[in-house]
């Protein structure tokens, strides 16, 4: 459980910084999100579903397809596979609901799905 933290959201590699107000990862998140230009070069699908809105900034949604989605409210299921692109600097809050314990990533780089559990600790590839 997290309350009033600050901490890296999505790994070590990520440009997005947490402003977490609480996470319960059993119940739910409220947590504001500062993302730098850019973006990690992962997709990745989510362990929890998600309502997000853009406060300041923009966003590319970038799919595996190769399509891009520009959004300010945005509803992201957990089985969204994507890869979030800041345009600058960025301020989102999102709403998370309950986790579930696995969650996937593809890294282009080497061409392969990762399967994640809490912690991003790797539990199949």
């Amino acid at each position: 459980m997290k309350l009033f933290s600050l901490s890296k959201d999505g790994g070590t590699e990520s440009n997005v910084t947490g402003f977490f107000f609480v996470e319960i990862k059993k119940l739910f998140s409220v947590v504001l999100l500062h993302f730098a230009n850019g973006t990690r070069d992962a997709y990745h699908s989510h362990a929890f579903n998600a309502v997000t809105w853009v406060l300041k900034g923009e966003f590319q949604e970038h799919m595996l397809d190769g399509t891009v989605n520009i959004f300010r409210p945005k509803i992201t299921p957990r089985s969204t596979f994507h890869k979030v692109k800041s345009v600058g600097s960025t301020w989102a809050l999102s709403f998370r609901g309950p986790w579930v314990s696995t969650w996937r990533e593809y890294l282009p780089s080497v061409k392969k799905f990762v399967t994640l559990t809490h912690g991003r600790k790797v539990v199949a590839l």
